[in-house]
């Protein structure tokens, strides 16, 4: 749990001190959608798959202990996140918000993709999405933007 405050919070501060930057994943923005689409297919389909299908075996261990790249399609896990915790692993890599002896292989995009192009590849993921899971995943962002309201 201490993990996720901690990333609520540094997602925080990067969305608010990204000024010119847009906030958020519009999946149904075809500009960014397709922004996103020639990021991810640069900088992480040679991991996460050109389709979304993730690496084989997903789930299990590799030798070092970290996890092969998941799928970003509706079969991974990736849905299950708010987008501000999808943005804020993307920018600091996947280290900065593993819980404590979790070993993560996803390196940090902060030094090489601007915020607008994380948010855009986040659309493009979010518009190979079926309804039902889109929908899924618009309701955990309503929640945890109701909590950080709190």
């Amino acid at each position: 749990m201490l993990a996720i405050a901690g990333i609520a919070a540094a997602a925080a501060y990067l969305i608010v001190s990204s000024e010119n930057a847009p906030i958020g994943a519009d999946p149904d923005d075809p500009r960014q959608v397709a922004r996103g689409k020639t990021v991810y297919a640069a900088e992480c389909a040679s991991c996460h798959g050109v389709r979304l299908e993730g690496q084989p075996n997903w789930r299990g261990r590799n030798p070092d202990g970290t996890l092969p790249a998941p799928p970003h399609d509706a079969s991974g896990h990736t849905w299950h996140h708010p987008d501000a915790v999808l943005f804020a692993i993307t920018r600091q890599g996947g280290q900065a918000s593993a819980p404590a002896g979790f070993r993560s292989a996803m390196p940090a995009f902060g030094s090489r993709l601007d915020d607008p192009d994380i948010w855009a590849v986040l659309a493009y993921i979010k518009s190979l999405w079926p309804r039902e899971i889109r929908e899924r995943q618009a309701f955990l962002n309503d929640r945890y933007k109701a909590q950080g309201e709190r």
